[in-house]
């Protein structure tokens, strides 16, 4: 097709396939977190998004976002069900192959808000808020940040990838979920990670899909993506050896939960940055936004909120702080259509950022606040005490994650009789246990 990059069309298809594979990675990353009698539930805030929020999209999302502007606040209507979206080319790439990568950014903002109410929403109410909330915020915040005609793009606003548009929005409405619906039952306990192993594997693989997600963003082969390529690996580095760094100097043990944590949040601070600053930079943002956002996490201790897998510790504080910094570090010779604070770019740059900052998170706020007051009002946001206690893998999906019963059944007929009765005495045990907790 005329105008259309065959080297351009292949690294946006693999960006897309990779910033997709970051929501399995986010339903590992938070499963991984939460007692195993919510395991999969958790996993169905992230999986069931994939297909609630990508016919969402092609629907009418990508129009809102899109479409021809009204006014700088909204697109139009002019992509409703994908009309005129077909070969032809956006930049140098197929119109669809864009329309495909920018909804998986729409995919997996919503799942992160999932951290915030793991273990005790409903799924009706999940739903109904994860489309109602990707349609009245993220479709006219991605409008506003990277629209044709935006109000915050025309007002010098700058995001590479998402940290406005992505993790400010989805942190932001974290805080008010959390705020709204309360702690979970036996929220003065400790919630120990049920199973550390996979919520690793789950940010190795954010870590991996971030670079579809960051150098993706320069819609094309370019030294601007393996710009903004070396700068999400530093960056994310950065942030590890930040968060590994305080937990030594303040319990004298670098945790493997703390330094996974710490990576994802460089990622998330270097993401509104990533094709604007300098590689060195990028070092400084990422430590930087590890150390910002473990006070982030540290701010639920303090005022007594249950933000239960810290998306707005992490990706609220994280979205903010790194919208500001590229205020601060950007420079035009590696891209940045401004200069920030540090290359002479006097206060203006900053006073964008800040603008942008202000106006996602109050919009973010005030609209997810309006419909949670909605749903609690009708369909009700919280499953019951009995259900939360009995976790809702099996009350709202009628399944477990770990069925021990089936596992111990089985070993037991190939043991020796009397092998089979310890491991039977055993099992009884452990799911007599499990009934108390």
């Amino acid at each position: 097709m005329p105008g259309i990059s065959a080297g351009d069309t292949a690294w946006l298809l693999v960006s897309t396939a990779m910033v997709m594979l970051m929501t399995p990675g986010l339903a590992l990353f938070y499963g991984g977190m939460v007692r195993k009698k919510n395991v999969l539930s958790t996993f169905m805030h992230s999986f069931f998004a994939l297909g609630l929020v990508s016919i969402q999209w092609a629907l009418v999302g990508y129009s809102l976002s899109f479409g021809k502007t009204h006014s700088g606040f909204i697109g139009g209507f002019d992509f409703l069900f994908l009309n005129h979206v077909g070969m032809e080319a956006r930049g140098t790439v197929p119109h669809l192959l864009f329309m495909a990568y920018q909804g998986m950014f729409a995919v997996i903002t919503p799942a992160l808000i999932s951290g915030a109410y793991a273990e005790r929403i409903k799924f009706s109410s999940y739903c109904v808020f994860t489309l109602l909330w990707a349609t009245l915020v993220y479709d006219p915040v991605a409008h506003w940040v990277w629209g044709d005609g935006g109000w915050l793009a025309k007002r010098g606003a700058l995001d590479y990838a998402g940290g406005t548009v992505v993790h400010l929005t989805s942190g932001i409405s974290a805080l008010v979920v959390a705020l709204m619906m309360g702690k979970r039952v036996g929220a003065g306990t400790v919630h120990r990670p049920h199973n550390l192993t996979m919520t690793v594997i789950g940010g190795g693989l954010l870590w991996f899909g971030w670079f579809g997600f960051n150098a993706g963003s320069a819609l094309a082969a370019n030294g601007a993506a393996a710009l903004a390529l070396v700068n999400t690996h530093l960056a994310a580095a950065g942030g590890a050896l930040a968060w590994g760094l305080i937990e030594m100097s303040r319990i004298r043990k670098a945790t493997m939960l703390g330094v996974v944590s710490g990576l994802v949040a460089g990622l998330v601070g270097i993401t509104p940055a990533a094709g604007f600053v300098s590689p060195m930079s990028a070092i400084v943002i990422g430590a930087m936004a590890g150390l910002v956002c473990y006070g982030g996490v540290m701010l639920k201790a303090r005022f007594g909120y249950d933000d239960a897998l810290d998306a707005f510790g992490v990706h609220g504080v994280g979205g903010a702080f790194g919208a500001l910094a590229t205020g601060v570090f950007a420079a035009k010779i590696w891209g940045s259509p401004s200069d920030g604070v540090l290359n002479q770019g006097g206060s203006s740059a900053l006073l964008a950022q800040m603008e942008g900052v202000a106006a996602v998170a109050i919009f973010s706020a005030v609209v997810s606040f309006a419909l949670l007051k909605i749903i609690d009002a009708t369909l009700g946001l919280r499953v019951s005490t009995d259900e939360e206690r009995e976790g809702l893998d099996e009350v709202l999906h009628g399944e477990s994650a770990y069925d021990l019963g089936q596992i111990g059944s089985a070993t037991l007929t190939s043991m020796p009789s009397d092998e089979r009765e310890i491991s039977e005495h055993r099992r009884e045990v452990v799911i007599g246990s499990e009934q108390l907790a």
